[in-house]
């Protein structure tokens, strides 16, 4: 994507950001023509940002417009119920028990260290420990392709010839859970979440990469109330009520 900066007034949930700096774009790559979002919401840290323009999020809290220096998410599984991003505050009615807090380990994307993978206490990915960021602008679990594989045989998938890894869909419910430890606490994510039933169709979640570094999205973040805490770089995650 090619284009150029320009400033203005950016209104979010009642919120009016001032001199908000943003791209407007002139060239995009072809994929792009038939994506349905008008545009990202950049939230990560300025550090990566590109030509080192502001945030709107940094601006928010510059401004003195949110109450407290983080934002939280609840990703709906119900198209009818919708998703929420809260800035500047946590809603307690999404979540039950502890908010479990992970300190992060880069300030650039929401990085942290994830200690490994596991399924039924067997690590089957990110043995000795790896790096991850937790996303929501990614759909899927990423990881290094290896890695991703192994998680794919373990759950008795197969992979098509499209690269997708498929799962009879009657075999959902004894398809065991995939648990993710992240400072010493648990995660752990059911088949029920991360297999998608497309069309008759199952596959499972989780996309191969070449990097290193893992991405927790959507699959993940469906199953927790998460806080992302820019006033003590960290990250909460909490039970969904």
């Amino acid at each position: 994507m090619t284009g150029y900066l320009a400033y203005d007034t950016v209104t979010v949930g009642g919120m009016a950001i001032q001199n908000q700096i943003f791209g407007l774009s002139e060239a995009e790559a072809t994929f792009m023509g038939s994506m349905a979002a008008d545009g990202i919401l950049g939230l990560a840290y300025q550090s990566i940002a590109s030509d080192d323009a502001t945030p709107v999020f940094n601006n928010m809290v510059s401004q003195g417009l949110v109450s407290q220096d983080l934002f939280s998410v609840y990703l709906s599984s119900n198209e009818e119920q919708g998703s929420v991003v809260m800035f500047g505050e946590i809603d307690t009615s999404y979540y039950t028990g502890n908010i479990y807090w992970i300190p992060l380990s880069s300030e650039t994307y929401y990085q942290i260290t994830m200690d490994s993978v596991t399924i039924n206490g067997e690590t089957v990915a990110c043995s000795g420990g790896c790096q991850a960021i937790i996303d929501t602008g990614t759909s899927l679990i990423v990881g290094p392709s290896s890695d991703i594989s192994n998680i794919n045989s373990w759950v008795g998938a197969t992979t098509d010839q499209y690269g997708d890894a498929t799962v009879s869909c009657s075999n959902i419910q004894s398809m065991p859970s995939i648990t993710f430890t992240l400072n010493d606490y648990t995660f752990t994510i059911p088949a029920s979440s991360y297999v998608s039933d497309i069309s008759g169709t199952c596959i499972t979640g989780f996309g191969g990469s070449s990097d290193s570094l893992w991405i927790l999205g959507d699959v993940f973040i469906r199953n927790y109330y998460t806080i992302f805490n820019r006033g003590n770089n960290s990250m909460g995650l909490a039970k969904l009520a």
